[in-house]
């Protein structure tokens, strides 16, 4: 028979070891919930990789990811709570939003830069036979955006301020999502549209329109950031610095696999790209085979670095065109600390 004694040395043995186990166990099923707002682009793919390589788990975070289908209505979402982040391009909306109080920008996402192919113009196929052929030719022409102050609103903007055209030549037809602007292309209901290089790749590959020409190659500028809400930043902040660094994480990764030039400055891509291809191949709608990616992976900086004047300047741009209150000031809902080393600093 087993003794009194032994038995309650077993049962000491077992609350020690139950105290040691047991929190570990507790910590890793208390992992802050959190959500994200995004579209399902290869320039959210920093996100995406975190997500799945572990990084927000590694700082205590459990992600949800919602994906949407237009920019201004990522802004809106976390503006109203229903997502923690939001990682998109700056819109007119997102700027009024910003400017009163309600989201603070606290690292970069996508930029267009000299070499990278991230947004495409691209052309019916009628209009492309009548001869529009180049960005510089928009005036006269009717256009599917997503909403009246979205990045691609002024993308248009941009190309007619450099080509001598008038804004309001254009036809611009908001249809509220990315779906739809590609519908409304390829059912021949407007001569263009501006869409991602994954969407654009997709129509032409369908025979629904040819693309025209690439942003990078006519206008250069900050395109999107991943913001959170003012109350994060007040009253969240270890959390918002935790989300950053795996996010940081998840930009150098990207880099490493996609941004990659030998010395000749020819883009390279290989083993890093296709490892972290297969996660892009999860996400990203449509979904791209990894010849699309090579064509679509956009510029981002591996750090999150802003080009901080250019926001100024965006936000100057649509409070010219009545799309921005004038009271909208850029250095009040930019929050650099977050982030080392911000680049193109006002003076």
């Amino acid at each position: 028979m087993v003794s009194r004694r032994l038995l309650l040395s077993v049962s000491a043995a077992a609350a020690l070891f139950a105290g040691l186990v047991l929190p570990a166990s507790v910590q890793a099923q208390a992992k802050q919930k959190v959500s994200i707002a995004s579209l399902a682009f290869v320039s959210s793919a920093p996100v995406f990789i975190a997500k799945e390589r572990g990084y927000f788990d590694a700082e205590g975070l459990d992600l949800d990811i919602k994906i949407f289908n237009a920019a201004q209505a990522i802004a809106v979402a976390v503006a109203g709570n229903d997502a923690d982040f939001g990682i998109t391009a700056f819109t007119g909306g997102f700027f009024n939003l910003a400017g009163k109080g309600a989201l603070k920008v606290i690292a970069a996402q996508s930029r267009e830069e000299p070499g990278y192919n991230f947004v495409a113009y691209v052309a019916g196929n009628k209009a492309y036979d009548a001869g529009f052929r180049s960005p510089k030719d928009f005036a006269g022409k009717s256009v599917a955006i997503t909403t009246i102050g979205s990045s691609f609103h002024y993308n248009l903007g941009m190309l007619a301020d450099k080509y001598g055209f008038k804004l309001d030549s254009v036809q611009m037809k908001p249809v509220q999502s990315i779906p739809n602007m590609m519908a409304a292309l390829a059912g021949g209901q407007v001569d263009a549209t501006i869409l991602p290089a994954n969407n654009a790749l997709k129509l032409q590959a369908d025979g629904s329109g040819k693309i025209i020409g690439w942003v990078h190659e006519h206008t250069l500028w900050q395109l999107g950031a991943l913001f959170t809400s003012s109350k994060h930043v007040q009253q969240n902040r270890p959390m918002v610095e935790r989300f950053v660094r795996a996010y940081q994480k998840g930009l150098a990764d990207y880099a490493e696999a996609f941004l990659a030039k030998d010395a000749s400055g020819n883009r390279v891509f290989g083993a890093k790209a296709e490892a972290a291809f297969p996660i892009l191949e999860k996400w990203v709608e449509p979904k791209p085979s990894f010849e699309v990616v090579k064509v679509s992976a956009n510029y981002m900086d591996p750090q999150g670095r802003l080009l901080v004047k250019n926001i100024y300047d965006q936000v100057a741009w649509n409070q010219a065109q009545g799309l921005v209150d004038k009271s909208v000031d850029a250095k009040s809902f930019l929050d650099l600390s977050f982030v080392k080393g911000h680049l193109d600093l006002p003076k």
